[in-house]
């Protein structure tokens, strides 16, 4: 039978700060069964452990982060690219505003070639997924940038329990093998893991045909007083994507639902990463290299600029990044007070050989709109300090300090359209100071009351912090800021009742100075307004016995621009309400699985709000039966066979047979794949 564990205030003593950390390093993360009781910031983080992830069925993998309390993943385009994330009234596009990482390497990429914040989580393996823990809001002195709406930390197991092979077949040409075991080794541990994955998809008009294949090496040590992990991931992937369609493509007849006006476009991805990790009671200090790689084949509007050839552009990012973190942790008295002070720096320097924006007709280059190179630097410094008022009250203060440093080239001289643009190279730097902080008050052993305050950042693509004029038009446009500053507060309460539910709820207002400005897809800036968001979260989570779980997460979000504009203050894409909730079971008898509802609400797509989505619901099922040394499971994705949408914009386009220099405003959609059914088979050893 599984273990659970719960911490409450009779196992984690707020009276000392050192005592309270020596013993979390004890805790076993099964669950969300584990309390942060006595040592949360906020009533807006959380921790996963890997028993909920392996009990939830996903169709992709960047669907991990919807582990995060009021996330949406969806998806507009293949399999194989990023996927596109909704979190507190944010379209978060592929990733802005909301900072990710693996084992203290960051994902989000600064200036991509397709969306800043860029989060293409395909080389993740989900059943190496130690714990994820997340933060919502930006009271955490130990992340900057993308810190708007919060962040997620993924942690990849040091060993695993036992070792794996996992087969796994569905409809459309599905199928998966997965080989993953840890050895000991003369001076530690080493787990291996190699993941390959096929699939064609449910489209009429295009066969996916995704590719891809990662591998993990990771070796553990001790090392003077402390644990070293060297990790090697390789991620390799290629795919065919069935875009967003017009509506009226649909109701002409030219298409259904699962079909696609432009069956040629697609990407190509790979990274390859090496880190390095030391930690110890009061030390922590990594390293990283990445080498990435992205072509990606877009066509969003047809023959709107285009009429002969077509609107299809390819989007280009070539980079090495390259950086690391280094933190200290020191405990002591002043007075009568238990003290702890944490100092911190982080690195990072994204050496972008090319991110570049092509026409192109059925993958090949007709003309260049725009091309650079960029090396984009960034220096942080931190300080937070942690004092134990007394039984019940405590206090957070953090100090953030960040710098950044741009640096624009050239790379096309004049572009199809006729336009200089060596007039966009240039330099710029910019750096804030953030301050944060948390006050605490411990109810009683099984409540905690917060209050937060803090101050968040993004930065912007480092092509609109230099860019003088327009790549289409030439008109001369203005250079955007290079760091965006964020301000948000929240109140919440945490608790445990009766050992067996674990619940929050939290009351948060977020301003921020200005929505992203820099449009990939355009290759050029777009004139942006400050915003607010205000909402209310509510997570419960009962364990009803040792064997079975419920789960029920709501989010409430009212987000408007604050600054008067003829077209209105709706914020388009942000959803207002989203509803997750599961259950889920693990028997002595071998026998588990879970049902799990998803449900986002609709949400406006122009700013005056006349025109808006509908909502969205899918319910997804897996059961399964594991005996000693296999297991069976079956994985029933959009169990009810539901044709809602996955994602709605609402914008022109043009279609082939539509007369010349027509513009037509339309709904474009991408609709949740059909319902399907997957079976895996493993082998445990």
């Amino acid at each position: 039978m599984r273990k659970l564990f719960f911490c409450t205030l009779a196992c984690i003593s707020t009276h000392s700060i050192a005592a309270e950390h020596a013993h979390l390093d004890d805790i076993v993360v099964e669950g969300r069964q584990q309390s942060l009781i006595g040592e949360a910031v906020s009533a807006s983080e959380g921790v996963v452990g890997q028993q909920e992830i392996r009990l939830r069925p996903i169709l992709r993998t960047g669907e991990v982060l919807e582990l995060v309390p009021g996330m949406v993943a969806t998806q507009h385009s293949g399999t194989g690219k990023a996927n596109q994330y909704f979190l507190r009234g944010f379209n978060l596009d592929h990733g802005t505003d909301f900072a990710t990482f693996i084992d203290g390497m960051p994902i989000n990429m600064r200036t991509h070639g397709h969306g800043h914040g860029y989060t293409d989580l395909n080389f993740v393996i989900p059943e190496l997924i130690d714990k994820l823990t997340y933060k919502k809001g930006a009271y955490y002195a130990e992340v900057g940038d993308f810190s708007g709406a919060g962040s997620a930390h993924i942690y990849t197991a040091n060993r695993l329990k036992q070792g794996q092979i996992k087969a796994t077949a569905g409809e459309d040409n599905y199928k998966r093998v997965l080989f993953a075991n840890s050895f000991n080794t003369a001076n530690g541990e080493t787990l291996v893991a190699l993941e390959h994955n096929r699939y064609d998809g449910p489209w009429t008009d295009i066969e996916e045909d995704l590719n891809k294949t990662n591998t993990v090496i990771k070796h553990t040590f001790p090392v003077a007083s402390g644990n070293m992990s060297l990790t090697v991931m390789a991620y390799d992937n290629e795919w065919n994507s069935a875009d967003q369609i017009p509506s009226r493509a649909i109701e002409q007849g030219i298409i259904d639902e699962l079909g696609s006006l432009d069956d040629s476009v697609g990407g190509e991805s790979s990274r390859y990463s090496l880190s390095a990790a030391w930690s110890n009671a009061a030390w922590q200090v990594s390293a990283y290299y990445i080498d990435y790689d992205l072509n990606l084949w877009s066509n969003f509007t047809y023959f709107l600029g285009n009429e002969t050839n077509g609107d299809q552009i390819e989007q280009v990012d070539d980079r090495s990044i390259y950086g690391g973190q280094v933190s200290y942790r020191h405990s002591d008295r002043w007075g009568n007070y238990d003290v702890q002070n944490k100092f911190g720096a982080d690195l990072r320097i994204d050496d972008i050989d090319e991110v570049s924006l092509y026409q192109a007709q059925e993958r090949q280059r007709l003309g260049v709109v725009r091309s650079d190179a960029v090396e984009q630097s960034s220096l942080g410094l931190y300080w937070e300090n942690r004092i134990v008022w007394t039984d019940h009250l405590r206090s957070v203060i953090g100090v953030r300090y960040d710098y950044f440093d741009f640096e624009v080239n050239d790379k096309a001289g004049t572009n199809t359209n006729g336009v200089d643009l060596s007039l966009n190279s240039g330099e710029s730097d910019d750096d804030l100071f953030s301050l944060k902080g948390s006050l605490i008050y411990a109810i009683n052993d099984h409540w905690e009351s917060y209050v937060s305050a803090g101050q968040g950042m993004h930065s912007n693509d480092a092509r609109g912090t230099t860019i003088r004029v327009d790549p289409e038009s030439g008109d001369e446009v203005d250079t955007v800021d290079p760091l965006v500053k964020s301000f948000g507060y929240e109140a919440g309460v945490r608790g445990f009742i009766t050992d067996k539910i674990n619940t929050s709820v939290s009351l948060w207002t977020l301003k921020l100075d200005s929505e992203l400005l820099f449009v990939g897809d355009a290759g050029n800036t777009e004139v942006s307004r400050e915003s607010e968001r205000q909402g209310l979260e509510f997570t419960a989570y009962y364990r009803i016995t040792p064997e079975w779980n419920f789960d029920l997460e709501y989010a409430y979000t009212d987000a408007e621009f604050t600054d008067y504009a003829p077209e209105g203050d709706e914020i388009p894409g942000a959803i207002e309400r989203v509803l997750q909730a599961g259950i889920s079971a693990e028997l002595q008898s071998g026998w588990f699985g879970s049902l799990r509802l998803r449900h986002f609400g609709e949400r406006p797509l122009i700013e005056d709000g006349s025109v808006k989505s509908d909502s969205s619901t899918i319910w997804n099922l897996r059961a399964g039966y594991k005996m000693e040394q296999w297991a069976i499971r079956a994985d029933l994705l959009n169990l009810t066979d539901s044709d809602d949408h996955d994602i709605d914009y609402f914008y022109e386009s043009r279609l082939g047979s539509e007369p010349s220099g027509a513009a037509v405003e339309d709904l474009h959609y991408h609709v949740i794949e059909p319902r399907t059914l997957r079976l895996s088979v493993s082998y445990i050893f």
